[in-house]
């Protein structure tokens, strides 16, 4: 990326974080909750991260979405479980193997079954 654009994406970042920054600066104190929403639509969350919020941004199995809000800043993180069930999916329609998700049962392989005695 030319020096332009990176110039340009490093200010529009700055200006959401100072927007929702700004947005719980007005609230009473009593009412902020340091994460919200930047123009309706780009999450922020400024509260210390844990553990459990890292997951559940990153490798959520009960979340459809591809993107999640992130877990401290501006913006979202990729929910990797649903992406690898994305790419999964989309592997197996093209004639792969299934996607995890809908695998058959394993079956005993030829070694494990009785063998026929030979002379």
């Amino acid at each position: 990326m030319s020096r332009g654009p990176r110039r340009a994406w490093r200010l529009a970042v700055l200006a959401l974080v100072a927007a929702a920054v700004a947005t719980e600066w007005m609230k009473p104190e009593a009412d902020r909750t340091w994460e919200g929403e930047v123009l309706g639509f780009v999450p922020y969350s400024f509260k210390p991260p844990t553990w459990q919020r890292i997951r559940d941004a990153y490798w959520n199995e009960r979340d459809d979405r591809l993107f999640t809000p992130r877990v401290f800043g501006v913006g979202w993180a990729v929910n990797l479980h649903r992406a690898y069930m994305l790419v999964s999916g989309a592997y197996a329609g093209l004639g792969g193997r299934p996607s995890p998700s809908h695998a058959e049962p394993s079956r005993p392989s030829r070694s494990s079954t009785k063998s026929s005695a030979r002379p």
